[in-house]
Protein backbone atom coordinates (compact mmCIF):
# COMPACT_ATOMS: atom_id res chain seq x y z
CA UNK A 1 0.00 0.00 0.00
CA UNK A 2 1.32 3.97 -1.40
CA UNK A 3 1.49 6.42 0.85
CA UNK A 4 -1.26 9.55 0.11
CA UNK A 5 0.90 12.62 -1.30
CA UNK A 6 -2.16 14.44 0.11
CA UNK A 7 -0.98 14.49 3.87
CA UNK A 8 1.69 17.43 2.72
CA UNK A 9 0.70 20.36 4.22
CA UNK A 10 2.71 23.82 2.58
CA UNK A 11 1.50 26.68 5.25
CA UNK A 12 3.22 24.58 7.82
CA UNK A 13 6.56 24.20 5.62
CA UNK A 14 6.11 27.81 4.85
CA UNK A 15 5.78 28.64 8.12
CA UNK A 16 8.67 26.75 9.29
CA UNK A 17 11.03 27.99 6.16
CA UNK A 18 12.22 31.03 8.14
CA UNK A 19 13.27 29.15 11.29
CA UNK A 20 15.24 26.74 8.73
CA UNK A 21 16.75 29.43 7.01
CA UNK A 22 17.71 30.86 10.17
CA UNK A 23 19.40 27.93 11.21
CA UNK A 24 21.59 27.17 8.09
CA UNK A 25 22.50 31.04 7.72
CA UNK A 26 23.57 31.40 11.62
CA UNK A 27 24.04 28.02 13.34
CA UNK A 28 25.41 25.95 10.47
CA UNK A 29 26.73 28.77 8.21
CA UNK A 30 25.94 26.78 5.25
CA UNK A 31 27.05 27.43 1.65
CA UNK A 32 25.28 26.30 -1.16
CA UNK A 33 26.54 25.65 -5.05
CA UNK A 34 24.78 24.32 -7.62
CA UNK A 35 20.80 25.37 -7.47
CA UNK A 36 21.30 26.01 -11.09
CA UNK A 37 21.46 21.90 -11.40
CA UNK A 38 18.04 21.39 -9.94
CA UNK A 39 15.75 19.73 -13.21
CA UNK A 40 12.51 21.27 -13.86
CA UNK A 41 10.71 17.91 -14.08
CA UNK A 42 10.05 15.11 -12.04
CA UNK A 43 13.74 14.00 -10.07
CA UNK A 44 15.25 11.87 -7.90
CA UNK A 45 17.60 13.31 -5.23
CA UNK A 46 20.12 11.39 -3.97
CA UNK A 47 22.12 12.62 -0.70
CA UNK A 48 25.02 11.61 1.45
CA UNK A 49 23.72 10.95 4.71
CA UNK A 50 25.18 12.20 7.95
CA UNK A 51 25.21 12.15 11.98
CA UNK A 52 21.52 10.15 12.03
CA UNK A 53 18.44 11.42 13.25
CA UNK A 54 19.74 14.97 14.63
CA UNK A 55 22.39 15.40 11.38
CA UNK A 56 21.75 18.73 10.14
CA UNK A 57 22.44 18.32 6.48
CA UNK A 58 18.37 17.27 6.68
CA UNK A 59 17.63 20.80 8.03
CA UNK A 60 20.24 22.10 5.48
CA UNK A 61 19.21 19.72 1.79
CA UNK A 62 15.31 20.44 3.04
CA UNK A 63 15.52 24.13 3.62
CA UNK A 64 17.54 24.86 0.83
CA UNK A 65 15.36 22.82 -1.98
CA UNK A 66 12.37 24.38 -0.52
CA UNK A 67 14.12 27.88 -0.91
CA UNK A 68 14.66 27.23 -4.74
CA UNK A 69 11.28 25.05 -5.34
CA UNK A 70 8.76 27.10 -3.00
CA UNK A 71 6.36 25.46 -0.69
CA UNK A 72 3.99 24.46 -2.88
CA UNK A 73 6.18 22.26 -5.63
CA UNK A 74 5.29 18.65 -4.79
CA UNK A 75 8.57 17.78 -2.85
CA UNK A 76 8.91 14.82 -0.93
CA UNK A 77 11.26 13.22 1.27
CA UNK A 78 12.01 9.00 2.37
CA UNK A 79 12.34 8.72 6.03
CA UNK A 80 12.48 5.21 7.67
CA UNK A 81 9.48 3.32 8.64
CA UNK A 82 10.28 2.18 11.37
CA UNK A 83 11.05 5.56 12.70
CA UNK A 84 8.11 7.06 11.71
CA UNK A 85 5.61 3.83 13.15
CA UNK A 86 7.14 3.23 16.25
CA UNK A 87 6.96 7.43 17.24
CA UNK A 88 3.13 8.27 15.99
CA UNK A 89 3.78 12.02 16.57
CA UNK A 90 6.92 12.44 14.93
CA UNK A 91 5.36 10.30 11.74
CA UNK A 92 2.22 12.57 11.60
CA UNK A 93 4.54 15.95 11.58
CA UNK A 94 7.21 14.43 9.51
CA UNK A 95 4.33 13.40 6.64
CA UNK A 96 3.24 16.99 6.37
CA UNK A 97 6.71 17.94 5.97
CA UNK A 98 6.30 15.92 2.89
CA UNK A 99 7.61 12.77 4.45
CA UNK A 100 7.23 9.17 3.12
CA UNK A 101 7.61 5.90 4.22
CA UNK A 102 10.96 4.64 2.47
CA UNK A 103 10.06 1.92 -0.54
CA UNK A 104 10.20 1.64 -4.02
CA UNK A 105 6.58 1.80 -4.17
CA UNK A 106 6.57 5.34 -2.39
CA UNK A 107 9.07 6.71 -4.49
CA UNK A 108 7.47 5.37 -8.12
CA UNK A 109 3.98 6.86 -6.89
CA UNK A 110 5.31 10.32 -5.96
CA UNK A 111 7.81 10.63 -9.23
CA UNK A 112 5.36 9.49 -11.55
CA UNK A 113 2.92 12.36 -10.34
CA UNK A 114 5.54 14.95 -11.49
CA UNK A 115 6.72 15.07 -8.11
CA UNK A 116 10.82 15.11 -6.94
CA UNK A 117 12.01 13.25 -4.32
CA UNK A 118 14.66 13.04 -1.67
CA UNK A 119 16.65 9.83 -0.84
CA UNK A 120 19.57 8.91 1.45
CA UNK A 121 20.48 5.27 -0.78
CA UNK A 122 23.08 5.39 1.50
CA UNK A 123 20.68 4.95 4.86
CA UNK A 124 22.16 3.54 8.18
CA UNK A 125 25.58 2.45 6.40
CA UNK A 126 26.54 6.17 5.38
CA UNK A 127 24.65 8.15 8.81
CA UNK A 128 26.20 6.12 11.18
CA UNK A 129 29.74 5.80 9.73
CA UNK A 130 32.83 5.83 11.85
CA UNK A 131 34.31 9.77 12.75
CA UNK A 132 37.46 8.62 10.97
CA UNK A 133 35.17 8.29 7.48
CA UNK A 134 33.66 11.50 7.72
CA UNK A 135 34.63 12.73 4.41
CA UNK A 136 33.73 9.03 2.48
CA UNK A 137 30.12 8.30 0.84
CA UNK A 138 29.08 5.07 1.76
CA UNK A 139 26.29 3.67 -0.34
CA UNK A 140 27.41 -0.32 -0.24
CA UNK A 141 25.93 -2.46 -2.20
CA UNK A 142 22.29 -0.64 -2.50
CA UNK A 143 20.89 0.03 -5.90
CA UNK A 144 17.47 0.10 -5.23
CA UNK A 145 17.47 4.30 -5.59
CA UNK A 146 18.87 3.10 -9.01
CA UNK A 147 16.09 0.90 -9.57
CA UNK A 148 13.24 2.88 -9.30
CA UNK A 149 15.06 6.00 -10.60
CA UNK A 150 14.86 3.36 -14.20
CA UNK A 151 11.34 2.73 -14.03
CA UNK A 152 10.22 6.21 -13.60
CA UNK A 153 12.21 7.61 -16.55
CA UNK A 154 13.79 10.47 -14.30
CA UNK A 155 17.45 11.59 -13.79
CA UNK A 156 19.14 11.51 -10.01
CA UNK A 157 20.62 14.28 -8.79
CA UNK A 158 23.48 13.77 -6.22
CA UNK A 159 23.33 16.29 -3.41
CA UNK A 160 26.31 16.02 -1.35
CA UNK A 161 27.06 17.80 1.92
CA UNK A 162 29.94 18.30 3.86
CA UNK A 163 31.06 19.05 7.73
CA UNK A 164 27.33 17.73 8.61
CA UNK A 165 29.21 14.42 9.97
CA UNK A 166 31.16 16.46 12.72
CA UNK A 167 27.82 16.92 14.19
CA UNK A 168 28.59 14.20 16.86
CA UNK A 169 31.97 12.29 17.35
CA UNK A 170 31.01 8.65 16.41
CA UNK A 171 33.33 6.30 17.49
CA UNK A 172 31.70 3.17 17.30
CA UNK A 173 29.47 2.44 14.51
CA UNK A 174 27.61 -0.26 16.22
CA UNK A 175 27.39 -2.90 13.55
CA UNK A 176 28.69 -5.70 16.59
CA UNK A 177 25.72 -4.61 18.65
CA UNK A 178 22.97 -4.53 15.99
CA UNK A 179 24.00 -7.88 15.44
CA UNK A 180 23.77 -8.86 18.99
CA UNK A 181 19.88 -7.48 19.85
CA UNK A 182 18.93 -8.85 16.33
CA UNK A 183 18.36 -5.33 15.21
CA UNK A 184 18.19 -5.77 11.81
CA UNK A 185 14.45 -8.11 12.23
CA UNK A 186 12.99 -5.83 14.34
CA UNK A 187 14.32 -2.11 13.83
CA UNK A 188 15.91 -2.73 10.20
CA UNK A 189 18.79 -1.48 10.86
CA UNK A 190 22.41 -2.74 10.78
CA UNK A 191 23.76 -0.10 12.70
CA UNK A 192 23.24 1.17 16.63
CA UNK A 193 25.86 4.20 16.97
CA UNK A 194 27.93 5.07 19.82
CA UNK A 195 28.52 8.75 19.96
CA UNK A 196 30.08 11.59 21.62
CA UNK A 197 26.82 14.40 21.75
CA UNK A 198 25.47 17.64 23.41
CA UNK A 199 23.83 17.64 26.32
CA UNK A 200 24.18 13.85 26.84
CA UNK A 201 28.11 13.36 26.49
CA UNK A 202 27.45 9.52 25.46
CA UNK A 203 24.80 9.27 23.05
CA UNK A 204 23.49 5.49 22.44
CA UNK A 205 21.36 4.68 19.24
CA UNK A 206 20.03 5.67 16.02
CA UNK A 207 16.93 7.43 17.51
CA UNK A 208 18.13 9.33 20.29
CA UNK A 209 17.98 13.34 19.39
CA UNK A 210 21.05 15.48 19.86
CA UNK A 211 22.56 19.30 19.66
CA UNK A 212 24.81 19.60 16.35
CA UNK A 213 27.75 20.81 17.11
CA UNK A 214 27.40 24.20 14.92
CA UNK A 215 30.66 23.19 12.48
CA UNK A 216 29.80 25.43 8.96
CA UNK A 217 28.49 23.18 6.07
CA UNK A 218 28.66 23.31 2.43
CA UNK A 219 26.38 21.50 0.12
CA UNK A 220 26.79 21.15 -3.57
CA UNK A 221 24.19 19.71 -5.73
CA UNK A 222 25.39 18.36 -8.67
CA UNK A 223 24.25 17.62 -12.23
CA UNK A 224 20.97 15.48 -13.25
CA UNK A 225 22.61 12.04 -13.93
CA UNK A 226 20.81 9.72 -16.99
CA UNK A 227 20.73 6.06 -16.21
CA UNK A 228 19.71 4.34 -19.00
CA UNK A 229 17.21 1.33 -18.66
CA UNK A 230 19.45 -1.36 -19.84
CA UNK A 231 22.66 0.41 -17.46
CA UNK A 232 23.37 -2.48 -14.52
CA UNK A 233 22.36 -0.87 -11.51
CA UNK A 234 25.15 -1.62 -9.49
CA UNK A 235 27.23 0.27 -12.04
CA UNK A 236 25.38 3.38 -12.42
CA UNK A 237 25.43 3.04 -8.12
CA UNK A 238 29.25 3.58 -8.37
CA UNK A 239 29.20 5.85 -11.33
CA UNK A 240 27.34 8.32 -8.83
CA UNK A 241 29.00 7.28 -6.02
CA UNK A 242 31.96 8.26 -7.54
CA UNK A 243 31.07 11.69 -8.41
CA UNK A 244 29.75 11.91 -5.34
CA UNK A 245 32.83 11.22 -3.81
CA UNK A 246 35.12 13.53 -5.91
CA UNK A 247 32.60 16.17 -4.45
CA UNK A 248 33.00 15.66 -0.98
CA UNK A 249 37.25 15.30 -1.62
CA UNK A 250 36.70 18.58 -3.00
CA UNK A 251 34.78 20.04 -0.77
CA UNK A 252 36.91 19.19 2.05
CA UNK A 253 39.98 20.72 0.52
CA UNK A 254 38.03 23.54 0.05
CA UNK A 255 37.07 23.61 4.14
CA UNK A 256 40.66 22.80 5.47
CA UNK A 257 42.32 25.70 7.26
CA UNK A 258 45.22 27.24 4.74
CA UNK A 259 48.14 27.64 6.12
CA UNK A 260 49.34 31.10 6.42
CA UNK A 261 52.63 32.39 4.46
CA UNK A 262 55.62 33.39 6.49
CA UNK A 263 56.28 37.01 7.04
CA UNK A 264 59.31 38.01 5.27
CA UNK A 265 62.07 39.38 7.34
CA UNK A 266 63.05 42.66 6.26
Amino acid sequence: MVDSLDSRDPALIRALMPVARAINRHYLRLRVRGLANIPAGAALFAANHNGGIAGPDLVCTMGTLWEALGPDAPFYALAHDFAMRTFAPLGNFVRKLGALRASPENAEHALQSGAKVLVYPGGDLDAYRHFRDRDRVILGTRTGFVRVAQRSGVPIVPIVAHGAHRSAYIFDDGAWLARAIGFQGWGRLSRFPLALALPYGLAAGPYLPYLPLPFSIRLHILPPVVVEPHEDPGQARERIRELMQAALDMLALEARPRARKPKKEH
